[in-house]
């Protein structure tokens, strides 16, 4: 597929590789549809470049370095990575899980992130449990002041709330969508209820029907092991990629008629209509498309 010429997606930061895996070793990928090359210049910097059609080399592409891992873009943002605050508090556990190639769109995976209901089903025993299956009323909205979807006053039963929790309660959650191919949730810290632990999850378009994403998180957890941790969070993120990569249509549909939302969608409903209003177009299906 080439690549695309969608605005909005251009125009904006992913995640491409893990930091650490970055070396003097040319590694490529391919974002958006772009094949891109990225490696570690002799002074330790990092470098992207796009490759075309006949395998040349082009210009550097922007960089940054940040939560881990390696970012740049296809286009000129016009703001730079949003802010994980959690990222800063040396406190925090701070555990990059691995990436994750599925054949799926990335709004897709967001929508599958934002979605409690299929926690019973998909998770049983670890985030959900039968006969623990209504979504209570929550709070979502776009937040317009900062360009953010998000759902708030989460509730629901989970048999095993984190790696250290054993018994199951009623947890809350928020929800966070910073930028389209992005989406965090914040969790009451059972060690330090006064803490929210983050779970960040970065995704990498690389086609409109497949992408990589990777599940970061920055935990308040001084008991577990670093295995444990790992362990219990890519469990559960690949019990999420057979049912994203089942999910038809591939593309996220964007007009409220397509797929009929029920009342737990709440989140999903608002994101859908955030990405309609920016207009992107990558990954998702319009209704004039």
């Amino acid at each position: 597929m080439a690549r695309t010429d969608d605005p909005v997606a251009l125009n904006d930061w992913y995640a491409v590789e893990t930091s650490s895996d970055v070396t003097a070793v040319l590694r490529r990928t391919r974002l958006l549809g772009q094949d891109i090359v990225l490696r570690r210049q002799a002074d330790g910097t990092p470098l992207v470049q796009e490759i075309d059609a006949s395998g040349r080399l082009g210009a550097a592409l922007p960089v940054r370095e940040r939560y881990g891992c390696l970012w740049t873009t296809l286009g000129a943002p016009p703001r730079e990575i949003f802010d994980i605050p959690e990222a800063a508090e040396h406190d925090r556990r701070f555990v990059i899980c691995g990436w994750v190639k599925m054949r799926a769109s990335g709004p897709r995976v967001v929508e599958n992130f934002l979605d409690m209901a299929h926690f019973p089903f998909v998770h049983a025993d670890i985030l959900g449990s039968e006969p623990h299956t209504e979504v209570p009323v929550y709070g979502y909205e776009i937040r317009r002041d900062v360009d953010e979807v998000w759902a708030t006053n989460c509730r629901f039963f989970q048999p095993r709330i984190a790696v250290t929790e054993e018994a199951g309660d009623f947890v809350r959650l928020t929800y966070r969508v910073p930028s389209p191919f992005a989406v965090m949730l914040y969790r009451v810290c059972p060690s330090a209820p006064s803490c929210l632990d983050a779970i960040a999850l970065f995704i990498q378009p690389m086609e409109e029907d497949l992408c990589r994403a990777q599940p970061v998180m920055f935990l308040v957890d001084s008991q577990s092991t670093h295995n444990d941790l790992l362990k219990f969070e890519q469990v559960i993120f690949l019990q999420d990629r057979i049912i994203v990569e089942n999910q038809r249509p591939v593309r996220l549909p964007l007009e409220p008629r397509a797929e009929t939302p029920t009342r737990a969608d709440g989140s999903s409903v608002a994101y859908r209509r955030w990405l309609k209003e920016k207009g992107l177009r990558y990954g998702t299906i319009a209704g004039s498309r």
